[in-house]
């Protein structure tokens, strides 16, 4: 058995990509802002490189979950609008106020912690979130009218500015986020009548924005679509023009001949059929390569697609190539963009019975991560 000193595993992100994704959306759907969602890491792209490039693509407004991940983009000379929409019940907002982000809210209670954060007389920007039937945060029905009233109050005080009404959808079906869209311009009426004149409405984010022609409103919020992932699966993205900017690749660290009936890896879940040669590749779900993949998850290994054979480990998994020649060090991809011959992510959402948005948001761990494209 050969083997190396050193395990090599990378994703690598192409910023390029970000940017014509974002470009391409642009074209399609025409609003007159779009949003790119960067939580989460942007996805496991990166964030202040997947902001950056998005910006640079046509994006003018970036969205993230945690008022950390604003702060984030903000240390790192980002300064284009950010809107920060999940926040812990003892959240401080002064912080965030500072940084000039603006802040979605979910209750009268936030709306309150919001004004009294107000520093140097700089009003608050804030974008009210209104529940139509994901079930999940934002203003119950019940309350609109009150919470529409005390902020046209604390906007007239200075306190605030009630820059956006937004909510979101279930993509449940197109009758369902048809219905949700209904409640939504009633909760746009609701909060004009109290005063309220926002410059931003928004509902969709990819499935809709792309699905759903009448929820774009003012602004739409892009996050898998700009990583050139598609909502819809694999076939769409491509017909939408879209292009996967990760890579996730490794190498061989082992090659083993072994005679036929040969178990391989916890439990004995694969044996081999014949004679044939099993590589080891230096990736497990320490570094999110889910396990539900067993036996399943594809690999392009010189130019051919394998599954894994056997029990994804925490640190490692194994390949049955056959006969091919396979060396210690050559290039194992496990996803990437299917134009050039290698599975995509949507192959592995298949194999783990997840979505894409898991598979390259989940990766971590030992993980390197490196960047093309984006004027580097």
């Amino acid at each position: 058995m050969r083997a190396v000193s050193a395990a090599f595993r990378e994703r690598v992100v192409d910023l390029d990509a970000v940017s014509a994704n974002v470009a391409r959306l642009r074209e399609l759907l025409g609003t007159r802002h779009a949003m790119a969602v960067v939580k989460a890491d942007a996805y496991g792209h990166g964030a202040v490189e997947s902001a950056r490039a998005a910006l640079a693509g046509g994006a003018d407004w970036l969205g993230v979950a945690e008022i950390a991940e604003g702060l984030a983009l903000r240390e790192a000379g980002i300064t284009a609008p950010v809107l920060a929409w999940l926040h812990d019940p003892d959240e401080d907002f002064a912080q965030a106020a500072r940084a000039n982000l603006d802040l979605g809210l979910s209750s009268l209670a936030q709306l309150e912690a919001a004004a009294a954060a107000r520093a140097n007389d700089r009003p608050v920007f804030v974008q009210l979130k209104v529940e139509t039937g994901l079930s999940r945060n934002g203003i119950p029905e019940s309350e609109w009218d009150a919470v529409f009233t005390r902020a046209r109050e604390l906007e007239a005080g200075g306190h605030i500015v009630v820059r956006g009404v937004f909510s979101h959808l279930s993509n449940a079906s197109a009758e369902d986020d048809r219905a949700a869209v209904a409640v939504f311009e009633g909760a746009l009426e609701r909060a004009a009548a109290a005063g309220l004149t926002p410059e931003l409405r928004h509902i969709a984010a990819s499935a809709a924005a792309l699905s759903l022609p009448e929820a774009r409103f003012d602004l739409v919020r892009l996050g898998i679509a700009v990583y050139g992932l598609s909502p819809f699966g694999r076939d769409s993205a491509v017909e939408l023009g879209l292009r996967p900017a990760m890579t996730l690749r490794g190498r061989v660290a082992a090659v083993r001949r072994v005679p036929a009936g040969k178990g391989v890896s916890y439990d004995y879940t694969y044996r081999t059929e014949t004679e044939s040669t099993l590589v080891l590749v230096p990736l497990g779900y320490a570094e999110g390569i889910p396990r539900h993949a067993s036996n399943r998850g594809p690999v392009s290994i010189g130019g051919r697609t394998f599954r894994i054979s056997g029990r994804v480990a925490m640190d490692q998994f194994v390949v049955d190539v056959g006969d091919l020649d396979v060396q210690v060090g050559d290039e194992v991809v496990l996803f990437g963009d299917p134009a050039t011959g290698v599975p995509g992510a949507d192959d592995w959402a298949e194999a783990a019975d997840t979505i894409n948005y898991e598979i390259v948001t989940r990766l971590g761990g030992r993980l390197k991560r490196s960047f093309t494209g984006g004027g580097r």
